[in-house]
């Protein structure tokens, strides 16, 4: 459940998005200082990696827009935006949620990026999550300017304050993905509270953040699966009949999961439901790049732990058996992860859909 206000103090507790943040990044980012063989790393190993350099765009390769973000030159890079992401995301996470705050931290990132990939003069490379930690900075000023935050001016003198002397102080910084960042914050917190007010007119229930966050892990799915090979020539580009029909879809699941929930038991129903998704989506994600799974089996280098190595080529010579047991483990985990919401539907005689509809009812807006 979500608080109506922020804590007034410049620390809050981080929650389960920030965490995950934070636990992914310092993971990502210590592999090139591990195989650097110190706290810091070349620019060819992170090139290697997914840094982001000018002529990224030019040659297709978007997946960088989002690899650099979970990159960093060194230890006290990545120590620094690290404390940005808890002293900042903790705050907006508890206000917005954990869908939007990732939202928020994304489209910051890419279009940082993007942003900074457009104004910069030269060849260039660059890694860091500044501009996503400056969109959750951006995101938390359109709060206070809506009149949603329990912040003071104070807060956003002093990390605004700061944030800009560090860029100007070092001419390493690149502050053009700091400030694409920032007004990505700002207008994606603007574009969600908006998105709210309409879900206020269309949907009945108030989703819980679990059903929120799965379900657009599941979108996230299906549009890998329906354009993740468009994006090779070979495949042909997608039309926007393909991408205006998957806009649909998505919006008819939203409204069924509204209806199932507004129902008695429907939560338990929802829990199951993302369940079996769930686990469907890695076997039919298993079956579409099988083929590619096998060309990689094929050039792959051998060698290293022998448990391990017996178990890629038990992979390699027969695929499906560990999909399916990866498609198993979705469905069990989905479950651990929900059973307090399943149980509770269980034992609904009414009371959980008439609780979420109530509390859709009285907010408006994030």
């Amino acid at each position: 459940m979500r608080t109506s206000g922020l804590g007034q103090g410049f620390f809050e507790i981080p929650h389960a998005a920030v965490y995950t943040l934070l636990t992914a990044t310092l993971v990502i980012s210590g592999l090139p200082f591990i195989q650097a063989g110190g706290p810091s790393a070349s620019g060819e190993l992170l090139y290697r990696y997914g840094a982001m350099y000018s002529s990224a765009l030019a040659r297709h390769e978007y997946w960088r827009l989002v690899a650099y973000g979970f990159l960093h030159f060194d230890f006290v890079h990545l120590t620094m935006n690290m404390l940005c992401l808890v002293l900042w995301g903790a705050h907006l996470e508890k206000r917005i949620g954990s869908l939007y705050f990732l939202i928020v931290y994304f489209s910051a990132m890419i279009l940082g990026a993007v942003i900074g990939d457009l104004t910069f003069a030269g060849p260039y490379l660059t890694v860091g999550a500044s501009g996503a930690t400056s969109g959750i900075l951006g995101a938390l000023l359109c709060l206070w300017i809506l009149g949603k935050a329990g912040l003071d001016a104070n807060f956003f003198a002093v990390n605004i304050g700061l944030n800009l002397a560090f860029a100007v102080a070092n001419p390493r910084v690149n502050w053009r993905i700091h400030l694409g960042g920032f007004v990505m914050g700002l207008v994606a917190c603007a574009v969600l509270d908006l998105i709210e007010k309409i879900n206020a007119r269309l949907l009945r229930c108030k989703f819980p953040e679990f059903v929120k966050v799965n379900l657009a892990i599941l979108a996230c799915a299906a549009a890998i699966l329906l354009f993740g090979n468009r994006l090779s020539a070979a495949a042909g580009p997608a039309t926007p009949t393909m991408a205006i029909a998957y806009v649909v879809a998505c919006c008819l699941v939203i409204k069924l999961a509204d209806t199932v929930l507004s129902m008695k038991k429907g939560l338990a129903a929802i829990v199951v439901a993302l369940a079996l998704a769930n686990g469907a989506s890695i076997g039919l994600g298993g079956m579409v790049f099988a083929a590619q799974l096998a060309s990689n089996c094929a050039t792959r280098r051998r060698g290293g732990f022998a448990p391990i190595q017996s178990f890629v080529d038990a992979a390699c010579s027969n695929p499906w058996p560990p999909i399916g047991l990866v498609a198993l483990g979705a469905v069990a985990l989905t479950y651990l992860i929900c059973a307090k919401a399943f149980h509770r539907g269980m034992e609904d005689v009414g009371f959980v859909g008439a609780s979420l509809r109530a509390e859709r009812s009285r907010r408006r807006g994030i």
